[in-house]
C-alpha cells in the first residue's frame, strides 16, 4: 500500500534538496514532526539511523536505505510487523523551480490493517509535510 503526494515548489531544486535532506531541522517547519535525532555520528547517508517523533505516533527509528545526493532518499522502519518505506524525491522543474514527491509504502502481512487504521492520518501527514517544505523553500510572496 502506497500513499504519495507531489507538489511544485517555486525554488531551486538544490535549495529544496538541502532543506529536505537536513532532517534534523524538520521540526522547525512542519507540524507533523516534533523531533528528529540522528543516531549516528556519520553524515546523513545510506545506513544512517534516525529517530523520528510525530504527534500521536510512537517514536520510530528509521534507517536510510538509499540516497542519491541532490535528488532522493528512502528510509525504512518496522512497526507492528509492517515494513514502512518513506520516499523523498526532488526533481528540477520548469523555470528553475522544483517538484517534490513524498511517499509512504507499507508492506507485510498486517500492512492492509495498518493502512485501514492509520491511512487517513498518513495521507494528511504526507501532504502536510510536502506543503510545509514548499512554504519553507519558497520566497515570501510566491507561496
Amino acid at each position: 500500500m502506497t500513499f504519495r503526494t507531489r507538489v511544485s515548489v517555486d525554488a531551486p531544486a538544490d535549495l529544496v534538496w538541502g532543506t529536505m535532506s537536513d532532517v534534523a531541522r524538520w521540526p522547525e517547519f512542519t507540524p507533523t514532526v516534533t523531533s528528529v535525532r540522528l543516531l549516528d555520528d556519520e553524515p546523513f547517508g545510506p545506513g544512517s539511523r534516525v529517530r523520528v517523533e510525530q504527534p500521536g505516533l510512537p517514536a520510530l527509528d528509521w534507517m536510510v536505505t538509499a540516497l542519491t545526493p541532490g535528488r532522493s532518499f528512502v528510509w525504512e522502519t518496522v512497526a507492528a510487523g509492517v515494513t514502512i518505506a518513506a520516499g523523498h524525491v526532488v526533481e528540477a522543474g520548469e523555470r528553475g523551480g522544483a517538484a517534490v514527491e513524498l511517499s509512504i509504502t507499507r508492506s507485510g502481512l498486517l500492512a492492509p490493517l495498518l493502512a485501514l487504521l492509520t491511512g487517513a492520518r498518513t495521507r494528511r501527514y504526507v501532504r502536510t509535510e510536502a506543503l510545509s517544505l514548499k512554504r519553507r523553500c519558497e520566497p515570501p510572496g510566491r507561496r
